[in-house]
């Protein structure tokens, strides 16, 4: 039986670690700089980077790497052993405050938006005091941001760290307002993480799993997720002994692993950690993703992260958890008892209402990728339309203020089962609805647009942006008031009365709410080009400077790397289309239709009498699927050509990869299905969904 408490955090250099290695004013010095970003002496970075190593070599070491995450979407490390020439021969072990401080990674291969040369390869990547240093196998790992020789940011830990201090700033503004005395406000998180798990000899078998992480080709099987017999079921022993070494590892890490178990679809899963700061939670869910994927290997399964790995089954998605919270403790997302009475509460949830309605491109382009664009819109993933679900009780409560009208509370409704034995319980004021992107659920928001393998950084960074520009508004007005408590209701109604278009409790799958939508105003970014196009409009690009969180030059980057991101993912796709039409489905096909005419001969050669009708008709039904399978393959190849001639315009580039390249890739998709429903299960050249999805028994 594992000893929990014993191993957690046990491969992280902590506060309490910390405390026993340090002398009292390197640990006080560097306590400062973590909680309020002043500058560390290079004397106590010696003095910490030298408790550091030894630590890390007592827990078997010999290496250390600087632990970035660049605008890859992946994490990145370059190992230095601490080794140094002693002078006779030999070697010493060592590690400097500089080289804790500081390091310098060849940044030529990352992505960089033409905010650089090939030819400047120079980058630097410094440490982020705020996520503790951990080892990972032989390797002491030291939490960093990334930078470019000119000072650009190259990653996604930095402009997250940006937007945090910013929501701490204007939180404190608005809470001084209500004669709080804060120190510290932090967006926390909590990212349920979903995921596929399927056997390695199958996955081994499909071109298109090992290449672009989804099956491009694949008839539904008989039983998918109909029965819904798959969720929260009683997990197969495989399952469980991955589940249970994944957690000892988070947990050696100090990752919060709580929640683990069987989701809707065949063969899915979700595991979901106790909330963190924002910081912390983005680095330990690239941890959580990364150990997924070694861990499963290990137990002949393999790890599929994609959004939509499977076609006709649900998705993979990250419910990004986010709230706001006090160094004191107090969750300023938390309604009371009496929401309606709640000022500050009130206030903060206009602030968000106005913003996600004002922002809502901001938030869609944020989970905007190739792979989440198959996943938005169906099998409890939420459309790309932006909406804000917060509930019949709090819904009461706004519309009641809008109408100024008295709100009446019907209190917390006990809920009985009819059992007598069984106790009754307390309903929640809000539901989860299924189909919402943002929901209120109680004291948080769930962002729940995010694909399965997004960095949570930039969900985060857009939601901390927008709150602080909102929250910086309200303080304006509100610090020049005379009258407080008068003029923040005022404030909140009219917020709510011109944002609550936003608002939305309804069914967000029905064409109904698509048109409602529309008479809205919200916008429908069905496409992540679409969506991307919006990252540099005007209002975005003035929000982002005057937040101090990219410069016009990092948001032009960044808008360039996702388009290309983009644009590769579709063409590494059709490609792999190509080579599995041409060189296994074709064939295959062929070769069955083959043996169907042979059968047929041999059936009239025996006798005239003999029915070779089913035969012909599936020998003439193949036939033709194959030639149009055939025509269609040369489409989508006729269509690779010519989308080398918008190169010189990423948009309009990404943009008919979205249009031409996909529709063919999708027709070519459908004529492939069709023949594997009709082609003997002998001549089909790879793993079919039901082997897939059933294969972990």
């Amino acid at each position: 039986m594992t000893d929990v408490p014993s191993i957690f955090a046990s491969k992280v250099f902590n506060d309490e670690t910390m405390q026993e290695r340090l002398p009292k004013e390197a640990y006080d010095a560097l306590k400062e700089t973590i909680e309020s970003g002043s500058p560390l002496d290079i004397s106590v970075a010696n003095i910490v980077a030298n408790a550091m190593k030894d630590w890390a070599i007592e827990h078997g070491c010999t290496h250390y790497t600087h632990w970035f995450q660049p605008m890859t979407g992946v994490t990145a490390e370059k190992h230095d052993s601490f080794i140094s020439p002693s002078g006779n021969g030999k070697v010493i072990m060592e590690f400097s405050g500089k080289e804790l401080i500081k390091g310098e990674p060849d940044a030529s291969s990352f992505p960089s938006g033409g905010i650089r040369a090939t030819f400047e390869a120079r980058g630097y990547t410094t440490w982020d005091p705020t996520s503790y240093a951990f080892i990972k196998g032989n390797t002491l790992c030291i939490p960093t941001a990334f930078m470019s020789y000119t000072g650009d940011i190259l990653d996604k830990k930095t402009p997250l760290l940006r937007s945090m201090d910013r929501i701490n700033q204007e939180s404190i503004r608005i809470l001084k307002l209500f004669n709080k005395d804060v120190k510290r406000v932090n967006a926390t998180v909590g990212p349920e993480q979903e995921y596929f798990l399927i056997d390695k000899k199958i996955y081994d078998q499909r071109k298109d799993l090992k290449y672009t992480g989804r099956t491009l080709f694949g008839a539904r099987p008989p039983k998918g997720q109909q029965l819904e017999d798959h969720y929260f079921g009683a997990l197969k022993s495989r399952v469980a002994d991955f589940m249970q070494e994944l957690d000892e590892e988070l947990w050696e890490l100090g990752i919060y692993s709580k929640t683990e178990h069987n989701e809707v679809a065949p063969a899915q899963h979700e595991l979901a950690p106790v909330f963190t700061t924002v910081n912390i939670a983005a680095d330990h869910n690239q941890l959580t993703m990364e150990a997924m994927k070694r861990i499963a290997l290990k137990h002949d399964m393999v790890c599929l992260l994609h959004e939509k790995p499977f076609a006709g089954v649900n998705g993979s998605g990250k419910h990004n958890n986010w709230s706001l919270s006090t160094n004191t403790g107090e969750n300023l997302f938390k309604p009371g008892k009496k929401p309606e009475e709640n000022t500050q509460f009130l206030l903060f949830l206009a602030a968000v209402i106005k913003g996600i309605d004002e922002y809502q491109d901001l938030l869609r382009l944020s989970v905007a990728t190739a792979g989440n664009d198959h996943r938005l819109g169906g099998d409890e993933a939420p459309p790309a339309i932006i909406s804000m679900f917060i509930g019949d009780d709090l819904q009461a409560v706004v519309d009641a203020i809008i109408e100024g009208t008295d709100y009446e509370s019907h209190g917390k409704i006990l809920m009985g089962t009819g059992a007598q034995v069984l106790p009754k319980i307390k309903r929640d004021t809000t539901d989860r609805n299924r189909t919402s992107p943002f929901a209120f659920t109680g004291n948080k928001f769930e962002f729940r647009s995010l694909g399965s393998a997004l960095n949570i950084s930039c969900p985060n960074i857009m939601l901390n942006t927008i709150l602080a520009e909102e929250l910086s508004q309200f303080s304006d007005i509100l610090e020049k008031s005379s009258n407080f408590e008068s003029d923040c209701r005022k404030l909140i109604r009219k917020t709510f009365k011109e944002h609550q278009r936003i608002l939305f409790n309804g069914d967000g799958y029905t064409d109904e709410w698509v048109e409602e939508a529309k008479q809205r105003g919200l916008l429908n970014l069905k496409s992540t080009p679409e969506a991307l196009s919006h990252y540099i409009v005007d209002k975005n690009l003035k929000l982002f400077e005057k937040q101090r969180i990219f410069t016009n030059r990092e948001v032009y980057a960044r808008y360039e790397i996702l388009l290309e991101n983009y644009i590769n993912v579709v063409n590494i796709e059709a490609l792999t289309m190509l080579d599995m039409a041409k060189k296994d489905i074709l064939p295959s096909v062929s070769a069955f239709t083959a043996e169907l005419a042979n059968t047929i001969q041999a059936k009239a050669a025996v006798s005239a009498n003999i029915s070779t009708k089913a035969e012909v008709d599936l020998l003439e039904r193949l036939s033709i699927m194959l030639e149009k399978f055939s025509e269609t393959i040369d489409k989508l190849e006729e269509n690779l050509i010519q989308a080398a001639n918008y190169k010189d315009d990423i948009q309009k580039h990404a943009e008919f990869y979205c249009d031409y390249v996909l529709a063919s890739m999708q027709d070519l998709r459908k004529i492939s299905d069709e023949m594997e429903m009709s082609v003997s299960s002998k001549y089909w050249p790879y793993p079919s969904y039901g082997q897939m999805l059933f294969s972990i028994q």
